[in-house]
């Protein structure tokens, strides 16, 4: 793979010309591409936050936007807010779970799609627990 990134360095360097320090330098130096750091360990750790960052801000907003179908976005700020630390940890444990087999996410969505069709069949109970739930989370959530 560095010997496609070496020949690819030396075609965009003989097309420029006059080419930039860097081209020249991944073309002399064994087509070796490096982050932002000279140490991988570095550029791993950048990676890693870059990516959870990236996810946290998407799960958030996927959260909101779930709840913006059916609240105002104060409440629905106040509800994330008002989660325990318990039920963000659970969440968080049946994620890893789903995501860390083939089997687990075969019981975790199976628990979800069994949930799902025992609240669909209690329709208007089921809404009203919820929304009950969500309350007492917001009313926690505006106090902090």
């Amino acid at each position: 793979m560095a010997t496609g990134f070496k020949q690819q360095a030396k075609k965009a360097a003989s097309v420029v010309k006059v080419a930039p320090a860097g081209l020249k330098k991944l073309a002399d130096n064994g087509g070796e591409l490096h982050g932002p750091s000279p140490n991988p360990a570095t550029n791993l750790i950048i990676a890693d936050i870059a990516l959870r960052t990236g996810t946290t801000l998407a799960r958030r907003a996927v959260e909101r936007g779930v709840l913006g179908a059916s609240y105002s976005p104060r409440k629905a700020k106040s509800i994330l807010k008002g989660r325990t630390m318990t039920e963000t940890l659970l969440h968080g444990a049946l994620a890893r779970v789903a995501l860390g087999s083939i089997p687990g996410a075969i019981v975790v969505g199976g628990a979800l799609v069994a949930k799902t069709l025992y609240d669909r069949s209690r329709g208007r109970q089921a809404r009203a627990e919820g929304a009950a739930e969500l309350h007492e989370q917001a009313v926690e959530g505006a106090e902090e």
